[in-house]
């Protein structure tokens, strides 16, 4: 019999707002991944549930909370005013951060940041805040250089998957890599566009986020200090 997975629709406090998110925890899980969504998307991104569902396949937690409020969503629509409010959506990440801390079933898990797009800079700058919490970082087709003075203040270490043939995003990615002071290493998933949408590009980036949160999550909580691990090297990697 395979191992029970819990999954619930959660409210989440954020100042004024409550932000509606998904969270789900596998038996014994190893570790809890918070997602952090851009561009436009939410919590029911079809890329970023399926990256999920293979985290929680290999034993890890998710929570995709909507870092917007309906009203706010609706407004983005139409101005696309509030997916690049990079200090919006790391004050609701923290919020999310900290009500995970609260629950006795979350408090002690290790946890680790997935960002797509500006989410990206989002889980960035809110690994900057909270460094005794955050654990490691995954960024897909992320927009990691407008986390801006967060980057070189991140502790944990971070990936950065990015398209091969998403020329400027992987040029971006480059440079906000020179910028991080933490371990981290660029994965290039060669002839892949910035959505991921061919054959098979989806599953390396989920095989390769499984990887790092693995090897850079510890089981259980670990409060303080750097992650342990040198710097790796900051090139592309097939």
């Amino acid at each position: 019999m395979a191992p029970r997975t819990a999954s619930d629709t959660v409210r989440i406090p954020s100042g004024q707002a409550a932000l509606d998110g998904d969270l789900t925890l596998p038996a014994d899980a190893r570790g809890v991944v918070l997602f952090a969504h851009g561009s436009g998307s939410s919590r029911l991104s079809p890329r970023n549930r399926a990256v999920a569902a293979g985290l929680c396949r290999a034993g890890f937690g998710t929570l995709l909370p909507d870092l917007l409020t309906e009203d706010e969503e609706r407004e983005d629509v139409v101005t696309a005013r509030h997916r690049f409010d990079i200090s919006l959506l790391t004050r609701r990440l923290t919020d999310a951060i900290d009500w995970l801390e609260r629950r006795p079933d979350t408090a002690p898990l290790a946890l680790g940041l997935f960002g797509a797009s500006t989410g990206a800079a989002a889980a960035l700058a809110a690994a900057a805040e909270r460094p005794s919490r955050v654990r490691a970082v995954v960024s897909r087709g992320g927009r990691p250089d407008l986390a801006g003075g967060a980057l070189p203040l991140v502790m944990a270490p971070v990936l950065l998957v990015v398209g091969g043939a998403d020329t400027t995003v992987l040029t971006l990615n480059r440079e906000a890599a020179e910028r991080l002071t933490a371990p981290h290493r660029i994965h290039v998933v060669r002839g892949a566009t910035h959505l991921f949408p061919e054959p098979g590009a989806l599953e390396q980036v989920t095989d390769a986020a499984a990887d790092w949160f693995r090897d850079h999550l510890p089981a259980g909580r670990t409060d303080g200090g750097r992650a342990d691990g040198g710097r790796a090297d900051g090139g592309p990697t097939g």
